[in-house]
């Protein structure tokens, strides 16, 4: 039964592996320009990982970050950031003190009573510099230990090429991900890198889909080049990579548009992770492939050699 709506027509025919080099160079630029931004400016880190204390604050009537921030410098409980997000009224507000949340709550009651009347605290919470350090230690710990077990695991399941071409695929979606934050200075907390490792996990799954029917067409097309029977696999599972991607892309849209704190943030970060995961499925992941593969999983056989023709009449062995 043939499905009412195609989102890709099935005989289609995009030539994906004659921008193979563009999109290989391009993506290694963007990812090193990703790690340039990890060190310089540097992410927003929450206190998940750097400890002090946040409170998010609903204020009465629209503010002023500056204010709000010259405000609680007058507490000396070290340096505070102010963040606004989903509207003028909401504001993130962290500062570097290591003092316990039945101490600090007063203090910041205290300036918002004075300052801004009918601002309320609506969470506050408090991290200290020990447990940062293990959380980061241990998201970093996660995030490494499942790119081996991705590799391990496609290098089992296809061959090594395989492995090598998803694993550095992954590492470039990640650092593009991690650059993301770079840019847009959202917090970088728990979530994010919670939504890191599910945009990994997605990723693996569809380009999981693109190496199997590549490795299909392999034993199907015996003589055609690996550059074409690459194309034809991804064109065969283009309506697949894109139904999956559009169905979840559009089921998180409303929280990125809609959202407010940390679900925004998480939901604005998979929308990205989503279209870049995508993407590289096609112009990255297979080029990869190609690339490790042409004179290793595709060995053309070599051409018959001709036939002698015989005219009729003729024995072959040249008699009358």
């Amino acid at each position: 039964m043939r499905p009412l709506l195609r989102l890709v027509p099935d005989d289609t025919k995009i030539p994906f592996m004659k921008g193979r080099y563009a999109g290989v160079i391009t993506s290694a630029i963007l990812s090193t320009l990703s790690v340039i931004l990890f060190f310089y400016p540097g992410l927003n880190y929450t206190i998940d990982f750097m400890g002090g204390v946040m409170a998010e604050v609903r204020f009465a009537a629209p503010v002023d970050p500056s204010q709000v921030r010259s405000s609680f410098d007058s507490l000396h409980l070290g340096e505070a950031q102010v963040q606004q997000f989903g509207s003028a009224s909401d504001a993130l507000v962290r500062l570097s003190t290591t003092a316990r949340a039945e101490e600090i709550r007063p203090q910041i009651q205290g300036v918002l009573d004075k300052n801004f009347q009918g601002a309320e605290i609506r969470s506050l919470d408090v991290v200290g510099a020990k447990v940062s350090g293990e959380l980061l230690r241990d998201g970093l710990t996660a995030t490494a230990m499942a790119l081996i077990g991705i590799f391990s695991w496609i290098w089992f399941r296809f061959d090594w090429q395989y492995g090598v071409g998803l694993t550095a695929t992954l590492v470039l979606d990640a650092t593009k991900t991690i650059g993301f934050y770079g840019v847009t200075q959202l917090p970088f907390d728990l979530n994010a890198l919670a939504a890191l490792l599910i945009l990994v996990g997605f990723s693996v799954t569809d380009k999981v889909v693109v190496y199997d029917r590549i490795r299909e067409n392999l034993r199907k097309f015996k003589t055609m080049p690996l550059r074409q029977v690459i194309d034809v696999s991804i064109n065969q599972t283009l309506s697949r990579t894109v139904a999956t991607s559009l169905t979840v892309l559009l089921s998180i849209l409303p929280l990125a548009i809609i959202g407010r704190g940390s679900v925004q943030f998480f939901a604005i970060t998979m929308v990205f992770g989503i279209i870049v995961g995508t993407t590289s499925s096609i112009f990255i992941a297979s080029p990869i492939l190609l690339f490790l593969g042409e004179k290793r999983l595709r060995t053309v056989a070599p051409p018959e050699p001709a036939r002698e023709l015989v005219q009729p009449g003729q024995a072959r062995g040249g008699a009358a």
